[in-house]
């Protein structure tokens, strides 16, 4: 079985010396494993041995292998990971890895606890950063902890417990008509379509930007995105009304042979337009408001003009119907209409008591009128 020892060394004399710290040796499998308890304490280096012999005689790979087992090494199995399984969140993991690295660089696996994460957290929220953001770089590090204790052999014993901030940065922003048509003036030309079509059909920005050519197919009115091609990787099919399909007609008309993108800047791909979005908002008077506003937007039209919330999960792409009612917003004109055609009911029911009609009904915009009159 195992034994402790101290180490014997020569000086620059050739003298013998015994080290202050005890060793232990042990055996796993007929292989020796050697192991500093770092303890000058007799006492404490038997204990250390009697775990390392417990864990040994469970099966259990013995702590000191887990210790050669650093944060980089898990960091790349995650990445690869990502890549294998061709996840298109992989530059948002790469963003989360760089934070979690800055803290826990040169960290062996044991070190990761939670006292740990929780001294990050403090760390991330001095950084001023989002609940919403330290969340995902805690989600990332939870999962290359999962995936570590999942190899063989383990690279992981045990995934510390990791808490999840409560996150109340729920973003409800989107235009009403008026404001969409004066921040439709201030556009420059090119983002004119992009935004349009993002207003009607509540598509991703990346999903209208990568649109090509060859999903586009005008005689019968239809876009179809492939299997795979989107965020939650399902096809996707939409039909296009008069005006989309004007402006579809316009932009065919202007398309370049070099590439397969339909929405272009000077004849290239669009990129980025936070510039001139950020440009046209402040212009028209819209400060704040972002272009995934415009997808919340659009369902919320969708809805309010009698689509089915199943067809709208369809157009929109939403998967699950939990992220689909948190983009399915109601506004003050919302709640307005809703005590409109609950007053429309209640009088337009009999009387119990003379069995009539209580009467004319008054729109609800004319009684506010009244009374500020």
């Amino acid at each position: 079985m195992g034994m402790i020892y101290k180490n014997k060394y020569k000086d620059k004399a050739g003298a013998v010396h015994e080290s202050e710290v005890f060793w232990i040796k042990y055996y796993r499998n007929g292989k020796a494993y050697r192991e500093s308890s770092k303890t000058t304490k007799e006492d404490d280096a038997k204990k250390l041995l009697k775990l390392r012999e417990g864990e040994i005689a469970k099966g259990k790979l013995p702590g000191i292998y887990f210790e050669k087992i650093t944060f980089e090494e898990l960091a790349e199995d995650l990445k690869r990971d990502y890549l294998l399984n061709m996840r298109k969140s992989y530059i948002r993991v790469e963003e989360s890895l760089a934070h979690l690295r800055r803290f826990f660089e040169g960290y062996k696996v044991p070190r990761i606890t939670s006292d740990r994460v929780q001294a990050y957290i403090q760390l991330r929220l001095s950084e001023d950063a989002k609940n919403a953001t330290i969340n995902r770089e805690l989600a990332a590090l939870k999962r290359m902890l999962s995936l570590g204790a999942k190899q063989t052999p383990p690279k992981v014993d045990r995934v510390p417990y990791i808490p999840t901030l409560h996150e109340g940065n729920v973003r409800t922003d989107f235009l009403e008509h008026g404001e969409y048509v004066a921040l439709m003036e201030k556009l420059p030309e090119y983002l004119k379509p992009v935004v349009s079509f993002a207003y009607t059909y509540a598509w991703r920005e990346g999903e209208i930007l990568k649109l090509e050519w060859r999903n586009v197919d005008l005689k019968n009115r239809v876009i179809r995105l492939e299997p795979g091609t989107t965020k939650n990787d399902k096809g996707r099919t939409i039909f296009l009304n008069d005006e989309m399909l004007d402006m579809f007609k316009t932009l065919f008309a202007q398309r370049r042979l070099d590439t397969q993108r339909v929405f272009l800047r000077e004849g290239k791909p669009i990129k980025d337009f936070r510039k001139a979005w950020l440009s046209a908002c402040e212009d028209a008077k819209l400060e704040g408001k972002m272009f995934h506003g415009l997808r919340r937007t659009a369902i919320r039209n969708l809805v309010r003009s009698g689509v089915t919330e199943t067809v709208c999960m369809k157009i929109s792409g939403h998967k699950t119907r939990s992220v689909f009612d948190r983009y399915n917003i109601t506004s003050d004109r919302d709640l307005q209409e809703a005590t409109q055609k609950l007053s429309t009911y209640i009088q337009e029911q009999k009387n119990p008591l003379t069995g009539k009609v209580s009467g004319k009904v008054i729109p609800f915009e004319q009684k506010e009128a009244n009374v500020i009159g």
